[in-house]
């Protein structure tokens, strides 16, 4: 039976919504997508690039505690309500992803919330040991 784990980040969402930040499945890691909240404080930026990099921070944490980084990373998703917003973040996006080279898709789509502007999803494979 393979291991499967929840991982929280202390989103009020994840329990208002019933959903876990991430979960670990075996060698895979999915990570829920991921808005620029500081889900410690609760609070946004109204900078869409600020915003890509506290998602990027709030995955990256969570990938470590799932056994992994940005290098294990195989899929990603960018969601975003104005698509005129990616590309101010490609050089953020390029720091995390540039060399690893997942397969990726942007769509644009609304969010939960207005001040939303970019949702970030991954998934991972946790390196053999």
């Amino acid at each position: 039976m393979t291991e499967r784990r929840a991982i929280l980040s202390g989103s009020a969402f994840e329990e208002q919504i019933g959903y876990a930040r991430a979960v670990v499945d075996g060698d895979w890691v999915h990570v829920s997508g991921t808005t620029g909240f500081d889900y410690a404080t609760m609070t946004i930026s109204d900078d869409v690039v600020e915003q890509a990099e506290q998602c990027l921070r709030t995955i990256g944490a969570a990938l470590a505690e799932a056994g992994c980084g940005f290098a294990d990373v195989v899929r990603v998703r960018y969601l975003l309500p104005d698509r005129e917003d990616f590309e101010p973040c490609w050089p953020v996006l390029r720091r995390c992803f540039g060399e690893v080279r997942p397969a990726a898709t942007m769509l644009v789509c609304g969010l939960a919330d207005p001040r939303m502007k970019i949702e970030i999803e991954v998934y991972a494979r946790r390196p053999l040991t």
